[in-house]
């Protein structure tokens, strides 16, 4: 089987663009599909993060600290970009403008402001492809309930929880980084970090907030700086969005919360969803089981648990006794991506990545909880009275 190459960059050396180069080279964990990755070029501001990937990938050929460098190549069909949060708009804006393929990082902005300059340059270049990076719907559990979803298994719903947590922050000595600064991370903290994963599922099923009440915490006020002093923790620590979901046929309502101190949680997503006809819940927690209640009329009401086996978006060699992680959910999001790019509108299977569309609810959704922490309302998302979008809502 002959397969297309896509030669990607890399804009942001660190942890992340460490785990895609880490993707790439597990390609052949795939088991059939004609598209790969092949990471050519490098680039980050400081020259010793991309020595890791001079010495560790073979395909580099190029590193830079100028990423209009690498933007200038031709030999590049595609970027994926994992950089603090302040340089979104510049960065992102000008690897669409250059005509390359785009995988950013979460939140597609610092703000509102930043995100809307992001969606516009998209309008100049609508022949490039632009995804938001979350992995934790390719999980198999995540996976399956999405069918189940996509096949309307649930009936009327009743609510849906999601989220996730984090628990390293509980540590009061962990240095002081870039996500505690307003400057770098943004007014969201949390939710700009992690609320994109949060939102991936309900968006993509179409559960978009009507109104938000939000509670906001910062747990922790300062940390070490790294030059024996400490620093202003700037950034909210924990965030619980109580949400309301209004749509033609029924209204629901939604939790959503984003935790950077939940102690016992290193790295934990989640989404429980309770309908008339099926309730499901699973939990990255618990990698392997899937919870699920059919019910039907005058039956009973049961939970089940099952031992989801490897499978997901697109097969591997691993066999289904075998547990999925972390890494393979990252696997199986390029592999989305590669899937889409190579063949848009005819991927193998239904799940694509996050789109700039949903990020950009997802700024809707973090302004509102702004607004509705420093006023303690409820505020409508997107603007507007409140009981006007849920009348709007219901075909008013």
């Amino acid at each position: 089987m002959t397969k297309k190459t896509i030669r990607f960059g890399v804009i942001g050396c660190g942890l992340m663009g460490k785990e895609f180069a880490s993707a790439a080279a597990r390609w052949c964990h795939l088991a059939d599909v004609d598209f790969e990755p092949r990471i050519t070029a490098v680039c980050d501001a400081n020259p010793a993060a991309t020595e890791w990937f001079a010495r560790r990938v073979p395909s580099v050929v190029r590193t830079t600290t100028d990423y209009r460098e690498l933007l200038a190549d031709p030999a590049i069909d595609a970027v994926y970009c994992a950089v603090p949060h302040h340089l979104h708009a510049d960065l992102y804006a000008d690897i669409i403008r250059a005509g390359k393929h785009l995988l950013g990082e979460k939140p597609f902005g610092i703000d509102m402001e930043a995100n809307d300059r992001i969606m516009a340059t998209m309008a100049e270049r609508p022949d490039v492809l632009v995804r938001c990076s979350s992995e934790f719907p390719f999980f198999p559990g995540a996976y399956r309930i999405g069918r189940w979803v996509r096949e309307g298994r649930f009936g009327r719903i009743i609510e849906v929880e999601a989220g996730f947590w984090h628990s390293s922050d509980l540590d009061p000595l962990k240095p002081i980084n870039w996500k505690r600064r307003i400057a770098t991370n943004g007014e969201y903290g949390c939710m700009g970090d992690l609320g994109m994963h949060v939102l991936h599922l309900p968006l993509r099923f179409g559960w978009r907030p009507n109104s938000v009440r939000a509670l906001l915490q910062k747990t922790v006020s300062e940390r070490p700086d790294g030059k024996g002093g400490t620093a202003p923790c700037e950034t909210w620590d924990n965030a619980i969005l109580a949400c309301d979901v209004v749509q033609p046929e029924q209204r629901f309502p939604m939790v959503l919360s984003m935790k950077r101190i939940a102690p016992g949680h290193a790295n934990t997503w989640f989404i429980r969803i309770v309908g008339t006809e099926l309730s499901a819940e699973y939990s990255t927690k618990n990698p392997k089981q899937l919870l699920s209640m059919p019910y039907r009329p005058g039956g009973e009401q049961a939970w089940h648990a099952l031992d989801v086996p490897y499978e997901s978006a697109y097969d591997a060699i691993t066999g289904p006794i075998f547990e999925f992680g972390f890494s393979d959910s990252i696997l199986q999001m390029w592999a989305a991506f590669c899937d889409e790019l190579t063949s848009r509108g005819a991927m193998r299977q239904p799940l694509y990545c996050a789109t700039p569309e949903e990020a950009a609810d997802s700024h809707r959704l973090f302004t509102a909880a702004l607004e509705s922490d420093r006023t303690g309302r409820t505020v409508p998302v997107g603007g507007g009275d409140s009981l006007e979008a849920a009348a709007q809502g219901k075909g008013v």
